[in-house]
This record gives structure tokens, C-alpha cells and sequence, in this order.
């Protein structure tokens, strides 16, 4: 894949969002992106309280990595991840084929959150309206959360359904939805849930919460919702540090007209590298 030249992101319109007063992060809600990256709203940057970076934006690995965002591999064939499109007997070929999420309008916006509405658009027609809600708390001991929810809702008329490289063939990639790319560290970071230690034992597998845990940071995500708990992790740590909520991990997952799908994504944000304990006990302050 060709990389899309970076466009500066002092041209687009975009949030900022802060912490009891500390500023945290930046949602860039008009962005302007190459199409080949599924344009969508994105949050980047995110720090944690004393200023450390946690999130990466257009990577030279995956351009089309924009910070915290939603995205979707395959939603009845458009592309609303960015990049290359696994086709099933092809693998990654580059279509003309990605959507775009278009902010439609603030329902809330405050330092602290925000509620908005949002379109989906495939080949020029509204597939889903999306009704986003975004809110950053204090999670304690130097900590603060980033509870992210959608209500994605098929507006289009027809029968729709979300897939991924997984349900075209490619097995173990089933990423799709919230997704978190964070920067690369020195060596890879480490990730666990409760009961799990590295990227193979957590891989494909829900938990109720999973850490990414490097010297400087650690994220804890963690669902919010018993359908977001059912969703399973999208890990990865050597290769680059990411992880997802998968929607539709190894089927695909239909919505009829008309119909709704919510999810909600809880992470934690903490500076320096947390051990189990204190991982598992700032997942429960922050869905509390």
C-alpha cells in the first residue's frame, strides 16, 4: 500500500478533552484523510496525567491507524477500517471500497465528554446512523478512564452485516470496532487479563478486562456491557501495540433495518507499568 501523505491535523476541527482540569486528549471530529484510510473521527492525542503519550496516529506500519477510533473491516462489503481489503482466495488487495464517518452533530459537549451523531456513508448513501458518547473521569491513584459507547443503527433501508478478515477467510483476525493503537515502546509491552499472561493466551479470547502494560504506561480495558464482555480481545504487542473489542470475531454479525447495536469500552489510563493487582483493581473503579 502506498502511505498517504500525513495531513496536518491543525486544519481539521477537533475537541479537547480534559480531566479534572488536566488536559488529556484530543477528538478530531472533522478530520481530513485520504480516503484509502475509511475517514473517520479519531481521538489522538491521548496522554496520561503526567503527559505521556498512549496513543499513535498513522503509523508507517498501518497509516490507517488513527489513535482510538471505530472501525469496521467489512460492514456488507465497505471497507470502514482503511487499507487493504481481505478478499476470501485473494488475501489484502487494494479496493475502492472504504466508507466514511461523517459528524453529523453535538448532542453534549463538555471539557469532559461529549455526546454526538454521526453518519455512515458507503458509495455516497447513509448505511448507519451512529449515535457516539464519550466521557473521561478520574480513575484514582493517578489514574483516569476513557468510557467510549456506540449505538450503531442500520439506516439504509436493506438488511446489513458486519464482518472481518476472520469471517473472509483469514483466520485469527477478527478485529473490528473499538480499537486503540498505542506507540511502539523500547520492547514489547507486556498484556494479561486476570487469569491469562501474553498475546497468545489472550488473543480471540473475551475477559472481562485486559491490560497493555509498558515502563511509561498501562491501559486497562475493560467492557462495560454483558454484550461488550461476550466480544472477544483483538491483541497485539510484538508487531505493534494494539487492541480492539472485536464485534465479529468468527461469524458474521447481522442487523436488520432498523435495528440498533450497542457497545461500551471502558479503559483505564495509568502512568508507569501496573502489576495484576493494581490492573485489576483500577478495572473495577473505572466501570464502576
Amino acid at each position: 500500500m502506498t502511505v498517504p501523505s500525513r495531513n496536518r491535523t491543525g486544519t481539521d476541527a477537533a475537541t479537547l478533552l480534559s480531566c479534572a482540569g488536566r488536559r488529556v486528549g484530543r477528538y478530531v471530529h472533522r478530520p481530513r484523510l485520504d480516503a484509502r484510510l475509511s475517514p473517520r473521527p479519531y481521538l489522538h492525542p491521548l496522554t496520561t496525567l503526567a503527559g505521556v503519550p498512549v496513543t499513535e496516529l498513522m503509523p508507517g506500519d498501518h497509516p490507517h491507524h488513527l489513535g482510538v477510533s471505530i472501525a469496521v473491516p467489512d460492514v456488507s462489503g465497505a471497507n470502514f477500517w482503511g487499507g487493504r481489503t481481505f478478499v476470501r482466495g485473494r488475501g489484502p488487495v487494494e479496493l475502492a471500497d472504504h466508507g466514511e464517518q461523517r459528524h453529523a452533530g453535538w448532542l453534549l459537549r463538555d471539557p469532559d465528554g461529549f455526546v454526538e451523531e454521526l453518519g455512515w456513508y458507503a458509495g455516497g448513501a447513509e448505511v448507519l446512523r451512529e449515535r457516539r458518547a464519550v466521557a473521561v473521569a478520574p480513575a484514582g491513584d493517578g489514574a483516569w478512564a476513557l468510557g467510549v459507547s456506540f449505538a450503531l443503527t442500520n439506516v439504509s433501508g436493506a438488511p446489513v452485516s458486519f464482518g472481518s478478515p476472520a469471517t473472509n477467510g483469514r483466520p485469527g483476525a477478527g478485529y473490528g470496532g473499538y480499537f486503540w493503537r498505542a506507540p511502539r515502546t523500547e520492547r514489547p509491552p507486556r498484556v494479561f487479563t486476570a487469569t491469562a499472561e501474553g498475546e497468545e493466551a489472550v488473543h480471540g479470547r473475551p475477559a472481562r478486562w485486559l491490560a497493555l502494560a509498558s515502563d511509561a504506561w498501562t491501559l486497562v480495558f475493560a467492557g462495560a456491557t454483558d454484550a461488550t464482555r461476550r466480544d472477544p480481545w483483538f491483541v497485539r504487542a510484538r508487531d505493534y501495540p494494539g487492541v480492539g473489542s472485536a464485534l465479529a470475531w468468527s461469524a458474521r454479525v447481522p442487523l436488520a433495518p432498523g435495528a440498533s447495536l450497542t457497545r461500551r469500552v471502558v479503559t483505564a489510563v495509568a502512568d508507569g507499568r501496573l502489576d495484576r493487582t493494581a490492573a485489576a483493581a483500577l478495572a473495577r473503579r473505572a466501570v464502576a
